[in-house]
């Protein structure tokens, strides 16, 4: 019996005291199965933690760990566990797969698994592109094969798409056929077109440089050229072939810094008309002040991209402008109906393309800074690193926090991780989030309680590692915007009111007489379960002692065509309050908003509106969790008193029982007691002066443009520091 080395890796998972150092050392065990000599007896120990149901993390990091092993037992195993293994399994057999050699019997189940679309489709499709370098013709044929059997429109997109990672003229023929099928449906021809400007890297095009074949120039021009909504596709993946033949030059220009930040999961624009719909939150309101901000910044930032979702015609149009200074709104092009963060994995490739498509045209980019474990971040890492473009990195415990709350609870176990990681995916995003920390130039972190015990413990990472470039930078607030607010709002504006109140005013007038002149408690935030809407709507209304005391104001979420996520939640909230009788109870259904719409009521929360609000209202997060609180921030700059969750950044800046109250956000009762400490304090006589000492910590520490001055120092021993070119390749 030997395989000692894999025995013991497998026990520093199965005995951490963790799930979360469970997690970090399955790296370890997938390093020691890769190195075994006795492959033999290393994939029978891999095989008995696999087949013990009572520790699903251990069979996780089994599972990856046969994909390092180099014996032929080890992937026969992995497309056994990937056709008919339990549910929780099959994930991780299609990554692991990824590091075995071709294995012409997971071909097939492969490629069933990207018909299937999904989590597991994005991981297939990794996995394939990771053959197809090598054996294009397996490939190429096993995905043909799929796509002649196939004929839901959504199953063939995602082949075509397939398709368009393999390298080779044959390739090139199908897709065409495709772009040119008038049979087909529009999605599927369309990510034929956009895959033909979108050749794979092959080592032969990095060295040999690379010509364009002329049949699928040609196709593209004359798609390109009629009209309908495949012409912008097609004008981009000529564009996209012609930048490939003939790349800008990335020279750096001294003083002349341009930096990129990414969110994938919103249509941002400078107005933030989206704001509060689906998943455009706090971080879509941040970059749009931020990159502003930046062009301020000493040391200097010369352009600021940012990048988010978007159409092939707003993409066309926008790279025009793209080499001239400023803050530039760029979008990734998503063809369809956008899909939840959480579901948005099968966009990988698309916005794979699209990221690296505005990296390559903006020519120099210094920075890019990504800040969460998505697809998105997925996405550009590998075009960065294929461009050899520096990453920054916001770290940030997610989904690590949750996890140590749920398993401190006993919610979350060995013997159930796996069926929660099945719809959450908590070992890849980890797995992904340590992956861009260390191939990042920089990390940033927000301010934590106990930031280094934190880092410690729910990231593994110790802030005394040499090696560890890190800062600690608070997010910030745009305080003009706020000023300007509180002026109108206090009726010491110059001019008329802005709309906003009036459509503030509106909503107020339908509440009753009897609940009229009340205070009222506002929250602001995405109809997410993670942000506690329906949890705040329950502890209200189950509390006639505090329902009685303010009328609450809710401000997010697509009303009208509401999202899973949205629509989930508002039946929650319509369980507890009626839809139809909300007003008459005191509640309020605002919807999202524009960040100046929300800005504005914040300082009427705080002023009052007459006669059918009280002045001294509150604000209200009953998030789960918090990284740091964007709209927190912004109600104390307005001088409210705010309930904030007693984790994360907010408890760095909230000073509990003074500026407001930190609450366990998790239980309705704790949240109803805070909100009533919350409406306690913002009716004292301390209460105005206690404001203003807020607004004046608010305006010392948090200002958009602190933050950006850390950051543009950040950015700029990025640039300084790092080394004029290096190797391009795939990232894994």
């Amino acid at each position: 019996m030997s395989a000692g080395a894999t025995r013991v890796a497998l026990d520093g998972v199965r005995n951490a005291p963790s799930l979360l150092e469970g997690m970090r050392a399955i790296e370890g065990l997938s390093d020691a199965a890769t190195s075994e000599n006795e492959t033999a007896e290393a994939v029978r120990v891999l095989l008995a933690a696999v087949l013990d149901p009572t520790d699903q993390l251990a069979a996780m990091g089994a599972v990856l760990a046969l994909g390092g092993v180099r014996d032929e037992r080890a992937g026969s195993a992995l497309v056994t566990v990937l056709r008919e293994g339990p549910s929780y399994l099959r994930d991780h057999a299609a990554w692991a797969l990824g590091g075995c050699q071709l294995l012409p019997s997971a071909l097939p189940i492969l490629v069933e698994t990207v018909i299937f679309g999904d989590f597991r489709g994005m991981l297939a499709q990794r996995t394939l592109e990771s053959w197809a370098l090598r054996n294009p013709d397996d490939v190429r044929v096993s995905v043909a094969r799929g796509l002649a059997t196939t004929t839901v429109t959504a199953a063939r997109s995602r082949l075509v798409e397939t398709l368009g990672l393999v390298p080779g003229d044959a390739t090139q023929a199908l897709l065409r056929a495709v772009a040119l099928g008038e049979l087909e449906d529009q999605t599927t021809r369309a990510t034929a077109i956009a895959a033909l400007g979108d050749p794979p890297p092959t080592r032969e095009r990095r060295e040999k440089g690379f010509t364009p074949p002329a049949s699928t120039l040609g196709v593209l021009a004359m798609l390109a050229a009629q009209p309908g909504p495949l012409a912008p596709v097609a004008q981009l993946a000529l564009d996209d072939l012609r930048a490939v033949a003939e790349p800008r030059s990335t020279e750096r220009v001294e003083g002349a810094r341009t930096v990129a930040q990414l969110f994938l999961h919103a249509d941002i624009d400078g107005a933030l008309t989206h704001a509060g719909r689906g998943d455009t939150g706090g971080i879509a309101t941040l970059l749009v002040h931020l990159g502003d901000a930046l062009l301020r910044a000493e040391p200097p930032v010369c352009r600021v991209l940012t990048l988010s979702r978007g159409r092939s015609a707003a993409a066309v149009s926008a790279l025009a402008d793209v080499e001239n200074p400023g803050h530039h709104y760029l979008s990734v092009p998503l063809w369809g109906p956008a899909p939840q963060a959480a579901r948005a994995w099968p966009l990988w490739i698309a916005a794979r393309r699209g990221i690296r498509r505005v990296l390559r045209v903006a020519g120099q980019v210094d920075a890019l800074h990504l800040r969460m474990a998505d697809v998105g971040s997925l996405a550009a890492a590998s075009a960065a690193h294929e461009l050899a473009v520096p990453l920054v990195l916001t770290l940030a415990p997610d989904p690590h926090a949750l996890v140590a709350t749920r398993e401190h609870s006993g919610e979350l176990t060995r013997a159930n991780v796996g069926d929660v990681d099945e719809v959450e995916h908590l070992v890849f995003r980890d797995s992904l989030l340590r992956q861009l920390a260390r191939r990042s130039e920089h990390v940033v972190v927000f301010p934590r309680p106990d930031l280094e015990r934190d880092l410690r413990d729910l990231l593994g990472i110790d802030v005394d590692d040499e090696e560890v470039r890190l800062s600690v930078v608070p997010e910030g607030i745009n305080l003009p915007a706020v000023d300007a607010a509180l002026e109108h709002a206090a009726g010491d504006g110059a001019g008329t009111e802005p709309p906003a109140l009036a459509e503030l005013d509106a909503l107020l007038d339908t509440l009753p007489d009897d609940r009229r002149g009340l205070p009222l408690a506002i929250s602001v935030g995405r109809l997410h379960p993670v942000k506690g809407m329906a949890t705040l709507v329950a502890a209200w209304a189950a509390d006639p002692d505090l329902s009685s005391r303010c009328n609450l104001l809710l401000v997010g979420g697509d009303l009208d065509e509401p999202n899973d996520d949205e629509r989930a939640q508002l039946d929650l909230i319509a369980s507890v309050v009626p839809t139809d009788s909300a007003a008459s109870a005191g509640l309020l259904l605002a919807g999202h908003r524009p960040n100046a719409t929300v800005t504005a009521w914040l300082a009427a929360t705080r002023h009052g509106r007459g006669e059918v609000a009280a002045p001294r209202g509150i604000y209200v997060s009953a998030s789960l969790k918090e990284e740091f609180g964007i709209a927190i921030l912004e109600a104390m700059a307005a001088g409210l008193v705010v309930v904030a969750p007693g984790n994360g950044g907010p408890a760095t800046y909230v000073t509990s029982g003074e500026s407001g109250v930190l609450a366990d956000t998790a239980s309705p009762e704790a949240l109803a007691a805070a909100v009533v400490a919350a409406l306690d304090l913002a009716a004292s006589p301390e209460a105005d002066s206690t404001a203003e000492r807020t607004m004046a910590t608010v305006r010392d520490r948090f200002g958009i443009d602190t933050m950006a001055a850390s950051l543009a120092g950040v950015y700029e021993q990025v640039a300084t520091d790092r080394p004029t070119a290096r190797a391009g390749g795939k990232a894994s």
